[in-house]
């Protein structure tokens, strides 16, 4: 039988088939999907073929079919493994706090990057709209602009209020969506005002560090009543990014990607290298210094948290 992966709990999987039944499976033996190694071999949002243990009630998955994409992402720990998020997305979205908890520039460049790598379409959501000051709004303002300027939709939301919800309702309507960012941002409840019937456990910011508190422990997707599904996502407290090579990271940066052709040397590394239109556009104001930073940490493989 062929199903869709909802859930995901580390050995254990929730399979919706396509007339709704649901089905807990399992993974037979050593699964490996060639050329990914992961601590995941299957995500939420794969489609896979699984075979019924009569006996038990239960399923074994027998293979993976093809993705379209995934998003994938390598923890800064000491394992260093790759973990894939989800995968077969129409669009992800990456909540982000300017406080409580903050999202650097850093992270939200690493997951765009990464978006960018896989082809993933992204958008930015600044969550907590309700505990701004006038000084948070002029940040917000100038986040804003850094990432509206190279493309990326930005949406202005309070999920405890309920301020502008409804746009980010219309951009999700008939799409597989996943919803990531750090824990405490506010995730659970954006999605408990999107879908009020799921209710979702959302808990307070820990204000011993100012980290959110981890609601959701894995991947589940959620089934849309205006069509579509939302695919909510454990907080993460850095993202790692992998499987890039150092002379193709420009090319995932796309104010970056549109003055390749411009360099003097096709080789360009864009760090310190003459006639360089990367390294000129910064100091003209034209890339934006934090975005360049970004793509020398990544480059330079400093890994970076928050």
């Amino acid at each position: 039988m062929e199903g869709l992966v909802t859930k995901s709990t580390g050995s254990w999987y929730q399979v919706k088939t396509p007339d709704g039944e649901w089905f807990d499976c399992r993974i037979k033996g050593k699964f490996r999907i060639k050329g990914i190694t992961t601590t995941n071999p299957i995500a939420v949002g794969d489609v896979v073929n699984f075979e019924m243990e009569p006996e038990l009630g239960t399923g074994v998955i027998t293979d993976l079919n093809p993705r379209k994409n995934y998003i994938i992402r390598k923890s800064v720990n000491l394992s260093r493994q790759a973990q894939i998020l989800a995968a077969n997305l129409d669009q992800a979205f990456l909540i982000v706090t300017l406080a409580s908890p903050r999202t650097s520039t850093g992270f939200i460049d690493r997951f765009l990057v990464t978006a960018e790598a896989y082809d993933v379409p992204a958008s930015l959501v600044f969550n907590k709209l309700d505990l701004f000051s006038d000084e948070g709004l002029e940040i917000l303002e100038s986040y804003e602009k850094i990432y509206k300027n190279i493309g990326y939709p930005c949406y202005n939301v309070s999920a405890l209020k309920g301020t502008n919800v409804d746009h980010v309702a219309a951009a999700i309507k008939d799409k597989v969506t996943l919803f990531a960012g750090h824990s405490g941002v506010g995730k659970s409840s954006l999605i408990n005002a999107l879908v009020p019937d799921l209710g979702l456990r959302t808990t307070e910011i820990s204000e011993w560090h100012d980290k959110g508190v981890h609601t959701t422990t894995f991947a589940e997707m959620f089934e849309l009543p205006q069509g579509g599904y939302i695919i909510d996502t454990p907080g993460m407290r850095e993202f790692g990014v992998i499987d890039i090579e150092k002379n193709e990271l420009s090319h995932f940066f796309p104010e970056m990607r549109a003055r390749l052709n411009q360099c003097r040397f096709n080789s360009c590394r864009h760090i310190n290298e003459p006639g360089c239109a990367i390294i000129r556009a910064v100091e003209d104001g034209e890339i934006e210094l934090s975005r360049y930073e970004s793509y020398l940490s990544i480059y330079h493989g400093v890994d970076t948290r928050a």
